[in-house]
């Protein structure tokens, strides 16, 4: 029998998933109630189903796929529907926070008697019969979640503690996240400074590889600054705020701020870096 899979919430990666699991004849259920137009709208198109958080407790597997700094907030939300439910759910917390984040998690989803994974997507938001985003899981009960493999997940499940996807996702975007930081913030210091020109030139030179990378992930950043912000500082609590290096992805949460607030703005700073890339 297909299972129920509980999805909170609709956004872009949340919708994605879903589309993936009601393709292969899974039920999935939502929580639209706050939510905008735009989120409805991704819901019905992955035909998820909105019902009640008490509802929510009663699926098969519950997904809490929200920005990270909302992660925390949404175990504890759910706690009380999760307790008092006569089926005892899987929680499955698929953000992008540090191991001492998904711990507070499963601590709070323990209390409830409910099954906990660690989860950490890596890849775009999945469309049905893609193989680009997958699912890395950690836990005792990661072998149940793989278990959504037959109904269009990739789920991979690591040896390791019960927040080993956790750090696995801090690490893989530390790297991704950070390089395109670092590449966007050279560039506009070099159109400052008077040569942008030069550096595009010698990157297609010496760097080809890298200067396709910034091409190719910048752009895109733009509308997701606002969500990396929270990620990034994740990530500099990953590294230890007692390491020097921590400081590196605290600087690019802040780097990313300015870049939300000139998205929000008057778009100056993405206009130089398109310039710069599309010379």
């Amino acid at each position: 029998m297909p299972p129920t899979i509980a999805i909170v919430a609709p956004g872009a990666m949340g919708a994605g998933v879903a589309s993936c699991l009601t393709a292969k004849g899974a039920t999935v259920l939502t929580s639209l109630n706050g939510r905008s137009p735009e989120s409805r709208q991704r819901a019905a198109a992955a035909g998820m189903r909105d019902v009640s958080d008490a509802e929510l407790a009663e699926a098969d597997f519950l997904l809490s796929i929200v920005p990270p700094a909302d992660a925390v907030a949404l175990a504890r939300r759910l706690a009380p529907v999760l307790k008092a439910s006569s089926r005892r759910t899987v929680y499955v917390d698929c953000n992008a926070v540090s191991p001492p984040t998904a711990q507070a998690v499963a601590d709070i989803v323990a209390a409830t008697g409910c099954g906990f994974v660690d989860a950490g997507i890596i890849g775009p938001p999945p469309k049905p019969g893609s193989t680009a985003t997958r699912f890395y899981a950690s836990g005792e009960r990661a072998g149940a979640f793989a278990a959504l493999g037959e109904f269009g997940l990739i789920v991979r499940v690591l040896d390791g503690p019960l927040t080993a996807a956790s750090a696995l996702k801090m690490s893989y975007a530390g790297i991704t996240k950070g390089i395109t930081a670092l590449g966007a913030v050279m560039a506009l210091a070099a159109v400052r400074g008077g040569s942008a020109d030069a550096l595009r030139a010698e990157l297609a030179d010496s760097q080809p590889e890298l200067l396709r990378f910034f091409e190719r992930m910048v752009p895109p950043m733009y509308g997701k600054a606002y969500r990396w912000v929270a990620e990034l500082e994740e990530i500099a609590a990953f590294v230890g705020t007692e390491r020097p290096e921590s400081a590196m992805f605290s600087s690019a949460a802040r780097f990313y701020e300015t870049i939300a607030a000139d998205v929000a703005g008057d778009n100056r700073q993405t206009a130089t870096l398109d310039s710069f890339l599309k010379k």
